[in-house]
């Protein structure tokens, strides 16, 4: 591992400054993405600057309704939360279904939103990578592709997939990110945080350099209180989605949708909000047909690679099933309690 200098500035403000003022600075706050790229020499920081301490860690009511969570809570915390149990299902699914509780006991939330990507050629210095080394050429597409992307990505181009299980939940409730930077604070939709790959697929989030996140915040949503979150792996526990679902619905009483929203992972560069679906929905039946359909709706622009070692056309039914698996039981729940 490449010798890096460390520091723990006084408060946000100024890590702000010191990340911003030097190109080669990096922060440092759970570590567990960061470490494992440090020993695998993915980056080499010249400076670490610690965050820890120096960014909210509570979960509080915010004015119109809904919840502020601290870009320094931990997964762990986030997810026995009472108030994001009852009124975000779906989150608190998610981070559970994320990873080890030894991981969930130090990944914070601002960090869980800027991890990269698990796909093996990335780790791999000796595997030609785009997203690693722009120009390189995606090793994926001609290689082990079980685990990558089907919509959004160019074709020949990077087909990595963001890996979050949190920021999938987050996407599907309009959550909001504030960022504080040296031009002082903004907030960003968490689905615009994060960047589909393009002609840059290096960067994976729109926050620039010295950028810090600082907190997120959850609307207030009615539908979000009968939501849930699907996984679907390759074993039962401590494995990236090859497909996951975060899913709200509301069904009237003459069992059309009212509300509904509906997010990807394991699909795309970024968590995937499925607008498509969503609007083929809104309206209609809350049934297997139309939930099929509107997945369907939603994976028809769908670019899949296949080859000799492993493809990823099998995504395509995989959604079709998962999406309608997921909405069919939050109808049944509401059928059965009402």
């Amino acid at each position: 591992m490449k010798p890096f200098a460390y520091t723990r500035p006084g408060d946000a403000a100024a890590a702000v400054a010191v990340v911003s003022a030097d190109p080669s600075a990096a922060y440092l706050a759970g570590g567990t993405n960061l470490v494992d790229h440090l020993k695998l020499g993915l980056v080499e920081p010249g400076t670490l600057v610690d965050v820890t301490g120096l960014l909210p860690t509570g979960i509080t009511p915010t004015a119109d309704g809904g919840l502020s969570i601290g870009a320094g809570a931990r997964n762990t915390d986030v997810a026995v939360d009472p108030r994001v149990r009852r009124h975000y299902p779906a989150l608190s699914a998610a981070l559970l279904a994320g990873a080890s509780g030894q991981l969930r006991n130090m990944a914070t939330t601002g960090g869980n939103l800027l991890q990269r990507t698990r796909c093996s050629y990335f780790a791999d210095l000796t595997a030609p990578c785009t997203k690693r080394d722009p120009g390189q050429g995606c090793s994926a597409q001609h290689g082990w592709a079980r685990h990558h992307a089907i919509l959004g990505a160019p074709e020949g181009g990077c087909i990595a997939t963001h890996p979050s299980d949190m920021a999938v939940a987050l996407a599907a409730f309009d959550a909001r990110v504030h960022v504080l930077g040296p031009d002082g604070e903004r907030t960003v939709a968490a689905t615009e945080l994060h960047r589909l790959p393009g002609d840059d697929p290096g960067r994976d989030t729109v926050l620039e350099h010295g950028e810090l996140i600082t907190s997120v915040e959850l609307p207030a949503l009615p539908v979000a209180a009968h939501s849930t979150y699907r996984k679907v792996r390759d074993r039962a526990s401590y494995a990236f989605a090859l497909v996951s679902v975060a899913a709200a619905l509301d069904v009237a009483d003459d069992g059309t949708v009212r509300d509904v929203r509906i997010a990807l992972g394991g699909v795309a560069h970024r968590p995937w909000r499925a607008r498509r679906a969503e609007q083929a929905l809104l309206g209609g039946p809350a049934t297997d047909e139309a939930f099929r359909a509107a997945a369907a709706a939603e994976t028809a622009d769908a670019r899949t690679v296949e080859t000799e070692v492993g493809g990823n056309a099998f995504k395509i039914p995989l959604v079709a099933g998962t999406v309608t698996a997921t909405l069919r039981g939050l109808a049944a729940y509401r059928t059965e309690a009402s």
